[in-house]
C-alpha cells in the first residue's frame, strides 16, 4: 500500500471514529452561543470610547480610543454624523458590527476622534430579481446578504469563507473567496454601484452623499477603499441565479504541488489548496458548479472558526496552547497538531456535511448560499458566555496571528519551491503553523480596483501562535518571518489589507500600479484627511516610517537590523534567513551556537 493510500485510509477511518464526537458538538452548537460583543465600548453614554476588534487586540497591540461614537440608523443620520465631525475637524473612522480586521483600520488615532458604527445600517434597500441586482446598506452582515439573495432565487457568485463580516468591511479590505473564473473570487468585483458619504465644504453642509454607478470613474477607488474615502452607505451587487456546487476534498502527497498550484484554479471554479508542509501532504479542493437538479443539500460548516464551543473547552484550548508554546518540544507540537487538525473528521475537519448535520461522503452537493461561507457562532441567542466563538476576547482562549499575502500566479511555483527548501532544513519547525489550515491558498483574479490585485494571484494564509503577553518571542518565529519576507520582498507579494503585522505593509503601496489614482480620489473626497490616521497614512506611503524600537521585530512592527530589535536577553538575535538570505529574522541561538559563531 502506497503512502498516499494509507493517508486516504486514515481519512476514511477517522470520519467514522469521530462521528459521535461531532454529533455531540453539533448539539452544543445548535443549542446556543453568546454572540461576539460590540467592538465599540463607551464609558459615558456615547463618549470616552474604546474600539477593538473581534479578537480583542489589533496587530500592533495598540489601544484605540475615540472621544465619541455614533450609531446612525439611516443615511440621513449618517450624513449628519459625518457633517458634525467634519465641522469640528475631528478624525473619523468606521467600526463594523463585529470588526474582524486585525489591522487598526477602525482606529481614528489619538483620543479626540469619532467612531461611526454601521451596526444599524443593516437593511435591504431593494432587490431586482429580474435584473439580478441587490442593494443593501453597508452594515449588512454577509450572512444576511446571502440569505436575502437566496430567498429571491439569487446567489452572490463568490465571497470569503467567513460570513460574519459586513459588506462595508469587505470593501474596505478587499476580502475574497477563491476563483479565477468569471469575475473571480473577490467580492468587490460584483459591485456595480454604491453611495458614499464624504466630507464637504461648509457651503455644502460639511458632508455630501456621492452616488457612484457602474461607469463612474471613482468606483474603482471606492471598491477597495481602506475606509479613507468616507463612509459607504449603500452597495449594489450584481448577482446570479441560485446555483449548486459539488465539492470533493482530495488528499495527496506534495510531489507535484509546485506544478499544480499554477493549474488548479483554472481546472475548478471554486478550487483551493491547503498544504500541510510538516506532513508533506496537500488537500486539493475540487469545487465546481453542477446542475440545480443534482441531488444534495450540503452545508459548509467549518468547525474551526464557525462553530460555537463551550467556554471551558475554549479556556482549556488556550491553556494547552500556551503550555505547548512555552514548554513543548517540536515533536510534541507536531503530534498535537496532527491530533487537532482532524482533517480525517467529517469532511476533513468538520468542514462539510451532506445534509446540514452529518458527513456521509464525497462529493458534497449543495446550493451556493449553503456552501460558500459560514458563521454559525454569531447566529445564536445569548447564553451568558457558556458557549462562544473560539476567538471571543472575553474568554482567554487560543491566541494567534493571521498573516496573509497574495503572490502573482506566475511567481507562485517558484515561491512554493523556496518554501519547500526552507521546510526541508527543519520539517518539524513548520508544526508551529496552525494545523487546521496549514498553508492555505485561494485564487484571486486581477482587478480593476485601484487597490485590488494587479495580476491573477494565489492568496496565502498562515495562522500561528501569538502570546497574550507583548514582546514574548514565539517558537520558530524566524521560520514564519522568513517565509513572509520571502513572499513580500523576493516575490513581490501584496499584503492583505485587513490582516498582517505592521512590517508587511512597508513599501506595499508602491506595488500597486494605480495607487496614485487612488490617492487623487482620496484627496478630492477628503482633502483635510478627516478619515485618515497616522496608521493609514503610513500604509499609503503618505508619511510615517517603521518603528525601529527595542523588540520591534518580535511584535512584527519592523524587520530587524540590529539584535536589539529582537530579544537578545532571551537568546533571540537578528540573523539572515536560511534560504532567502536577504531576510532578517529573530532567531533563537543557544549559547553554544553563539560561541561557535564568534570563534
Amino acid at each position: 500500500m502506497s503512502e498516499e493510500q494509507r493517508f486516504t485510509m486514515v481519512v476514511q477511518q477517522g470520519a467514522r471514529t469521530m462521528h459521535i464526537v461531532l454529533l455531540v458538538l453539533t448539539i452544543l452548537r445548535l443549542a446556543s452561543s453568546s454572540p461576539p460583543p460590540d467592538p465599540v465600548w463607551c464609558s459615558n453614554g456615547m463618549s470616552d470610547c474604546t474600539i477593538t476588534n473581534a479578537h480583542g487586540s489589533f496587530s500592533d497591540r495598540g489601544i484605540c480610543r475615540a472621544a465619541n461614537a455614533s450609531y446612525p440608523h439611516t443615511e440621513e443620520e449618517l450624513l449628519a454624523a459625518v457633517a458634525d465631525a467634519a465641522a469640528a475637524k475631528r478624525k473619523v473612522k468606521v467600526a463594523t458590527r463585529y470588526s474582524h480586521s486585525l489591522t487598526p483600520l477602525a482606529c481614528p488615532g489619538g483620543r479626540d476622534g469619532t467612531v461611526i458604527s454601521t451596526r444599524w445600517l443593516n437593511r435591504t434597500v431593494r432587490i431586482d430579481a429580474e435584473k439580478q441586482l441587490l442593494t443593501v446598506e453597508s452594515g449588512m452582515v454577509l450572512r444576511d446578504l446571502i440569505r436575502v439573495a437566496a430567498a429571491a432565487g439569487l446567489a452572490l457568485p463568490n465571497s470569503p469563507y467567513w460570513s460574519g463580516i459586513t459588506v462595508g468591511g469587505l470593501l474596505a479590505t478587499g476580502a475574497h473567496g477563491s476563483s479565477l473564473w468569471g469575475k473571480g473570487g473577490a467580492m468587490h468585483e460584483y459591485v456595480v454601484g454604491l453611495r458614499i458619504v464624504t466630507p464637504a465644504p461648509a457651503s455644502q453642509g460639511f458632508a455630501v452623499v456621492r452616488e457612484l454607478g457602474a461607469d463612474h470613474p471613482d468606483l474603482d477607488a471606492a471598491k477597495v477603499s481602506l475606509g479613507v474615502l468616507g463612509v459607504i452607505s449603500q452597495v449594489t451587487l450584481a448577482l446570479q441565479p441560485l446555483f449548486k456546487r459539488s465539492v470533493t476534498l482530495v488528499p495527496r502527497d506534495e510531489s507535484d504541488m509546485v506544478e499544480q498550484v499554477a493549474l488548479w484554479g483554472g481546472l475548478h471554479e471554486f478550487g483551493d489548496i491547503v498544504w500541510l508542509p510538516q506532513d508533506r501532504k496537500v488537500i486539493y479542493r475540487e469545487d465546481n458548479r453542477v446542475d440545480v437538479s443534482t441531488p444534495g443539500n450540503g452545508l459548509f460548516d467549518f468547525h474551526f472558526f464557525c462553530w460555537s464551543l463551550p467556554a471551558h473547552q475554549i479556556i482549556a484550548m488556550g491553556v494547552e496552547e500556551r503550555r505547548m508554546e512555552e514548554n513543548g518540544t517540536d515533536a510534541a507540537r507536531c503530534s498535537a497538531g496532527r491530533r487537532s487538525a482532524k482533517f480525517e473528521e467529517q469532511g476533513h475537519g468538520g468542514i462539510f456535511t451532506n445534509d446540514g448535520i452529518s458527513f456521509t461522503g464525497y462529493p458534497v452537493v449543495g446550493y451556493q448560499h449553503r456552501m460558500q461561507a459560514c458563521s454559525a457562532c454569531i447566529d445564536s441567542p445569548e447564553d451568558g458566555l457558556e458557549t462562544a466563538c473560539f476567538w471571543d476576547p472575553r474568554i482567554r482562549g487560543p491566541s494567534f496571528y493571521n498573516s496573509a499575502f497574495s503572490v502573482a500566479l506566475s511567481r507562485a511555483p517558484a515561491f512554493l519551491a523556496d518554501v519547500q527548501r526552507l521546510r526541508d532544513l527543519d520539517p518539524t519547525a513548520f508544526c508551529v503553523l496552525h494545523s487546521s489550515i496549514g498553508v492555505s491558498m485561494r485564487y484571486v483574479r486581477a482587478s480593476s480596483a485601484f487597490l485590488g490585485k494587479a495580476e491573477d494571484s494565489i492568496a496565502v494564509d498562515v495562522l500561528y501562535y501569538r502570546s497574550h503577553t507583548p514582546g514574548l518571542p514565539r517558537a520558530h518565529a524566524d521560520i514564519v518571518d522568513e517565509l513572509e519576507q520571502m513572499a513580500l520582498r523576493k516575490y513581490g507579494a501584496l499584503p492583505h489589507w485587513g490582516k498582517n503585522r505592521n512590517f508587511a505593509f512597508d513599501g506595499a503601496i508602491a506595488k500597486y500600479p494605480k495607487a496614485s489614482e487612488f490617492l487623487k480620489v482620496k484627496d478630492r473626497y477628503d482633502p483635510h484627511g478627516i478619515f485618515s490616521s497616522e496608521w493609514s497614512d503610513r500604509l499609503l506611503g503618505i508619511k510615517g516610517s517603521p518603528s525601529m524600537e527595542k523588540g520591534c521585530a518580535i511584535e512584527g512592527l519592523c524587520v530587524c537590523s540590529d539584535d536589539s530589535h529582537c530579544a537578545p536577553e532571551k537568546g533571540y538575535f537578528c540573523r539572515p534567513g536560511k534560504v532567502y538570505t536577504d531576510a532578517r529574522v529573530c532567531r533563537f541561538d543557544a549559547p553554544a551556537t553563539r560561541i561557535s559563531d564568534e570563534l
